[in-house]
């Protein structure tokens, strides 16, 4: 075999193990008893530590470099596969194999710390293992910062969004940061004069919910031979193409919410469902970064669910699976509470207006806490200061404070700023669609989905990791990414008086 068909082999297996370890995740959420814990981070440490060593392995280097010095020979797929090959492995590379451990399994342990600590509002039981947490990602950051040759927030940001900078971040967030504040008062004042939306009434019992997330589902595309719907304390996407795992939660007092979820979540499922068979386990067959996973999950809740023209097709559903009748569940009462804007505390279920302040503020923690200027033991303090100054509102425990999000505490920083990213990519290219396409509100209110999933497919699914996400973005809309197309779209939904952008 050539070096890079070898390459292609060893990505193989290791994108095998990676999808095995996924799995031990999903069932680590899900599943799993509460005795099981100790096993089973022995079980993500021990596999976690054979996957490092296999991409850090330095026979890597001479692969990487032979097939390099045959790239004329190979496709634009190949090259682009190779490229990924080396940035995947500058990643293990960078990273002592015991360290590597040490991070999945303080992993493992810290996030089922948390799993008991947020319901009992307990952040003193979980305060040392972000302590040791933070110690080990500054670690991580510091050793990957000198491999790459960028800052260390960039090192640990890498992982998520490819070639993502602190730079684009905080000049996109900057003009986020300028014209935010102003519409959020102004939304909020328009809404306040408005009469308020007809609620449904009663109880939803989770088994009805359940009933119509898998109704909905199946109608946006999502297949149930190879994904399911399951129950988590966070909801979240995992699995393997083939087979897709998303989770969501219940709250029986109000069904929109873990709906809203569900629909969250398929977005990101049809993106990994539909990624390019033809390179499945291979570097350039994976989603572009989590800016792109999230532009597609925040497609499908914001710009399409949130709609007038997707309740009108919803509405129908809903009041047969839960027998409702009423005003309340009439198409125009389910849009304005869909499309309620209020100061929350939790992020998931942050409305779209305000849910860039809630990633701004985690974005500026974590960068904060890396770089030694916020110790862990003070985070629920700097929480609180910085809602106060963001949104104006405080919360009044740790549950719904710093103890609301998983990721700090399953290892994942550097994440958050892929929320806000995705939301942004996810307006350009909604907005870039409707000129495409022509008719797609209509489509969208009779339940025909297809047209706009296949111009997905066609633009970002089917590109895998073949372009930079900065490049992907300007393949598909025109333009590069920016906020305009975010602020038209929100300024068109809430303060125009139009029930949906033009």
């Amino acid at each position: 075999m050539t070096a890079y068909q070898q390459l292609e082999t060893r990505f193989r297996r290791l994108g095998a193990l990676e999808e095995a370890l996924g799995v031990l995740n999903w069932d680590s959420a899900v599943m799993m008893p509460p005795g099981g814990a100790a096993t089973r981070a022995e079980q993500i440490a021990t596999l976690s530590l054979v996957v490092h060593q296999q991409l850090a392995a330095p026979e890597i280097d001479d692969l990487l470099a032979a097939a390099e010095n045959d790239a004329p020979a190979l496709d634009l797929w190949q090259r682009a596969n190779l490229r990924e090959m080396r940035r995947r492995h500058a990643h293990a590379a960078a990273l002592p194999a015991d360290l590597a451990e040490a991070v999945a399994r303080i992993s493992a342990e810290c996030e089922t710390v948390w799993r008991r600590a947020r319901p009992a509002d307990d952040f003193a039981a979980v305060q040392p293992w972000l302590d040791k947490m933070l110690r080990l990602q500054r670690e991580v950051a510091d050793a990957k910062a000198a491999y790459l040759g960028v800052t260390p927030f960039e090192a640990l940001l890498d992982r998520y969004e490819p070639g993502g900078s602190v730079a684009t971040i905080d000049r996109l967030f900057g003009e986020l940061s300028g014209f935010l504040p102003a519409l959020i008062e102004a939304v909020i004042e328009r809404q306040a004069t408005m009469p308020p939306p007809a609620e449904p009434s009663g109880r939803f019992p989770v088994a009805a919910q359940r009933a119509a997330a898998l109704r909905l589902m199946a109608a946006l595309g999502f297949d149930f031979d190879h994904g399911r719907l399951d129950v988590s304390a966070h909801p979240f996407s995992s699995g393997a193409p083939d087979d897709v795992r998303i989770t969501t939660r219940y709250d029986e007092r109000d069904f929109s919410k873990a709906l809203m979820g569900v629909l969250h979540e398929t977005g990101h499922a049809l993106y990994k469902r539909n990624l390019p068979a033809r390179w499945r386990l291979q570097p350039v067959g994976a989603a572009r970064g989590m800016a792109i996973h999230e532009s597609q999950s925040l497609l499908v809740e914001m710009q399409v669910c949130r709609s007038l023209a997707f309740m009108q097709f919803a509405a129908p559903v809903l009041r047969e699976v839960f027998g409702g009748d009423g005003p309340g569940w009439e198409a125009e009462a389910l849009y304005r509470r869909a499309t309620r804007v209020r100061r929350g505390l939790i992020r998931v279920d942050a409305d779209e207006v305000t849910y860039p302040a809630h990633v701004i503020l985690r974005y500026r923690l974590e960068r904060a806490m890396l770089a030694g200027d916020l110790a862990v033991r003070d985070l629920p303090a700097a929480w609180a200061e910085s809602m106060r100054d963001l949104l104006g509102i405080v919360p009044d425990n740790d549950r719904d404070g710093c103890l609301q999000d998983i990721h700090w505490f399953d290892g994942s920083w550097g994440y958050f700023p892929t929320y806000t990213l995705g939301a942004m990519i996810a307006a350009q290219l909604f907005e870039t669609a409707r000129a495409a396409l022509g008719g797609l509100e209509a489509a969208i209110a009779s339940g025909r989905f297809c047209p706009l999933l296949a111009w997905l497919r066609d633009k970002v699914h089917s590109q895998g990791s073949l372009m930079s996400t900065a490049e992907l973005v300007e393949n598909a809309t025109g333009r590069p990414l920016g906020t305009q197309s975010f602020e038209r779209h929100l300024r068109a939904r809430y303060l125009d008086g139009r029930n949906e952008p033009v």
